[in-house]
């Protein structure tokens, strides 16, 4: 399976979360969203979400600049905003980059 790539969905993570804890599509569903609203909103209140062993969320911030419209080439003024960024864990570095063997085994810690 090594060079194939995979893109995982909003569906699929329902899916396996469904399947981990034995519970409904519908209620893994409602978690997930629950999920993704919380780090939504810490983000929107400029607070930091740290999970331990997987990573770190937090916004930064873009200043303003002059770009270009690609069609046109007119200059256009971007105005400054805040961005999310993701920094991952140590341990999910590591995760990632074991060998296959280990990783699977790690992963179920």
């Amino acid at each position: 399976m090594e060079g194939t790539k995979k893109t995982m969905t909003k569906a699929d993570l329902i899916d396996e979360v469904s399947r981990a804890v034995e519970m409904s599509r519908k209620d893994s569903e409602v978690i997930v969203e629950t999920i993704f609203e919380s780090v939504v909103k810490a983000l929107r209140g400029a607070d930091k979400i740290e999970i331990r062993g997987f990573g770190s969320f937090r916004t930064r911030e873009r200043r303003s600049r002059v770009g270009r419209n690609p069609k046109t080439g007119a200059r256009v003024d971007v105005p400054p905003k805040r961005v999310p960024y993701f920094k991952p864990s140590k341990e999910l570095k590591d995760l990632i980059n074991a060998t296959p063997a280990v990783a699977p085994a790690a992963a179920k810690v």
